[in-house]
């Protein structure tokens, strides 16, 4: 018999599920398919603008905001900030995914700014994590280290942002000034999805939506990916396949969450 790595806290997702939390993603172009899909595979409601003058609008209505730096333009250079601004305002718990930084000049200083206006997750693989703080160049999107490299940034990143850093890889770790976690799950395939990591950023956010603790929010997203994952692995081991079984595998593991309620 099968078994899976399970989902941490049952009862967050059950409440995305019942609450349907409204998430607001400037996203990557390249993954937008993919987050709106998977959020409304797990219940919650995607919204996705980055026009400069409406999407602080959408935040506005938002339960919470994800910013992806996957694809910036220039349109979404001039509304992160001002998305952000109203996420702060509000009181809107909001996920960072500084996507490729290191390696682009125009993100990397632009994750760096949005550090300062205090992101409840800092969510990132580890390579990612290390060049925020100038430990590694990165490769793009492509992670070149593992989250045990990037541990001690993770921890340094937690003090000085008052944020909760989630660090995908073989085994996600997630720290925060006082609290540490992690996740020792999922499947190869996951990386061979473009977005799967853009997703996990949405999925901390709907969680963050219900869940106070960002540490217990973003440890469940990735319980919850992850395990979706391996679920999605049994019935498909190639990537096309296994894409479609990923999204009915964080539904039925959002209805088993449900039914233990």
């Amino acid at each position: 018999m099968q078994t899976f790595t399970k989902v941490s806290s049952p009862h967050t997702v059950a409440q995305v599920r019942q609450t349907e939390p409204l998430v607001h993603c400037i996203t990557a172009a390249v993954s937008m398919q993919l987050v709106a899909d998977g959020l409304l595979a797990a219940g919650a409601r995607p919204v996705m603008t980055e026009t400069a003058s409406e999407a602080p609008s959408m935040t506005h209505i938002a339960d919470t905001l994800l910013i992806n730096l996957g694809t910036l333009s220039t349109d979404a250079l001039a509304a992160i900030p001002d998305s952000v601004a109203v996420a702060a305002d509000r009181g809107i718990p909001w996920v960072l995914d500084p996507t490729a930084v290191g390696v682009a000049p125009v993100r990397t200083k632009l994750a760096k700014q949005l550090i300062a206006d205090g992101p409840t997750v800092i969510r990132g693989n580890p390579s990612e994590i290390l060049a925020l703080d100038g430990s590694a160049s990165g490769r793009g999107a492509d992670a070149t280290h593992t989250s045990a490299q990037a541990h001690d940034t993770a921890s340094r990143l937690a003090v000085t942002t008052g944020s909760t850093i989630s660090v995908s890889g073989d085994t996600d770790l997630i720290v925060s000034s006082r609290q540490q976690a992690s996740f020792a799950g999922g499947t190869r395939l996951l990386p061979r999805i473009t977005g799967t990591g853009c997703l996990l950023g949405a999925l901390t956010a709907a969680c963050l939506a219900v869940e106070p603790s960002p540490v217990t929010a973003a440890h469940v997203a990735a319980s919850w990916l992850g395990t979706a994952g391996e679920m999605a692995a049994v019935r498909s081991s190639r990537p096309g396949t296994f894409k479609i079984h990923l999204l009915d595998a964080l539904d039925e593991l959002g209805e088993m969450c449900g039914e233990r309620e």
